[in-house]
């Protein structure tokens, strides 16, 4: 079997929308082209290695742990809608990440544009 790895850190790269992926202590541990240049003003790819928490308010952060604590709590606790950005038409959500056994190891923020495509059909040159 092939690296899998590779193909899914791919996967992720290749995402226009942001990507940014914690561990349990809400640590950055990686964000995808996209959110490195999104956040550049906050510091970009400098954010990783960096709490999650110290870029909210108190009221973020708290519903940010309340949530984590959600997804601890059950395995089939994996996904929520944190926020609907009206400006640029995206919703943001939370979701679980779980080792093979199923255990909560950390978690991510998905951005999903709501804005129909532009990009023509098939349009390889």
């Amino acid at each position: 079997m092939e690296n899998a790895l590779e193909y899914f850190k791919s996967l992720v790269d290749q995402d226009r929308c942001d990507v940014v992926l914690c561990n349990l202590e809400h640590e950055i541990i990686y964000m995808n082209p996209a959110a490195i240049k999104d956040y550049v003003k906050w510091g970009g790819a400098d954010l990783i290695g960096r709490s999650l928490l110290a870029c909210h308010n108190d009221k973020s952060k708290e519903m940010i742990k309340r949530v984590v604590d959600w997804f601890a709590a059950d395995k089939d606790h994996n996904i929520v809608h944190t926020f609907f950005n009206e400006k640029q038409q995206k919703d943001i959500y939370m979701i679980a990440l779980r080792a093979e056994d199923g255990h909560l190891i950390g978690y991510y923020e998905k951005h999903e544009f709501r804005n129909r495509e532009t990009m023509p059909f098939y349009d390889l040159w």
